[in-house]
């Protein structure tokens, strides 16, 4: 009979401790900070070229390029591209654009360019590690310790809504349109003397 007492004992303790773990849980959601509901402006994301896809998509790549960008992916109708920035010791942002190259079908020889940003911003947390105590015939109980290992959390990621930002980027498109354009390819032989 006296060995009944203490599992009750202790099974009351883990439904107490349980219970204490469950109530943050019922915290309230957190409101959308910022949230623009869509316009669906055709004129932000898109502009028209007069030249073929691939084109339009080369002269996308080498202003990404012109910028820093790093490009991750390159075809004759797309393009991906990033950018890294670090404001402070614990912020990371990072910058990316996708550019879609399709064939205009109202102008043979045309095309229109979209083109999407988004950013995505990380901090750097302190990960929280737990030890386990597991007792015999009860079972195990967990409990939080402060980490030492830093680690990156995303915490925001919102598509780019300000028009002069591809307004720029558009412009520096078109610098580079007509570069590809005007100027023939030329390669460059080493002469030995």
């Amino acid at each position: 009979m006296s060995f009944r007492f203490p599992l009750r004992a202790a099974g009351a303790a883990l439904m107490t401790l349980a219970l204490l773990g469950c109530t943050s849980l019922n915290r309230t959601p957190v409101t959308l900070v910022d949230y623009q509901p869509e316009a669906f402006d055709a004129t932000t994301h898109a502009r028209h070229y007069l030249g073929s896809p691939g084109r339009t998509c080369e002269a996308a790549r080498r202003a990404l390029l012109s910028q820093g960008y790093v490009v991750t992916a390159a075809t004759e109708d797309g393009v991906v591209a990033r950018k890294y920035f670090q404001p402070d010791a614990e912020h990371h942002v990072q910058l990316e654009f996708r550019v879609v190259c399709a064939p205009e079908g109202a102008q043979p020889g045309a095309s229109v360019a979209f083109i999407s940003g988004l950013k995505e911003q990380y901090i750097v947390r302190k990960v929280k590690e737990s030890a386990s105590l597991g007792v015999g015939g009860i079972g195990s109980l967990s409990l939080p310790v402060e980490g030492g290992m830093d680690s990156m959390v995303k915490v925001a990621s919102e598509t780019i809504t300000e028009a002069g930002v591809y307004d720029r980027l558009f412009t520096l498109m078109a610098g580079f349109f007509d570069a590809i354009g005007s100027q023939p390819r030329t390669t460059v032989q080493a002469t030995s003397e």
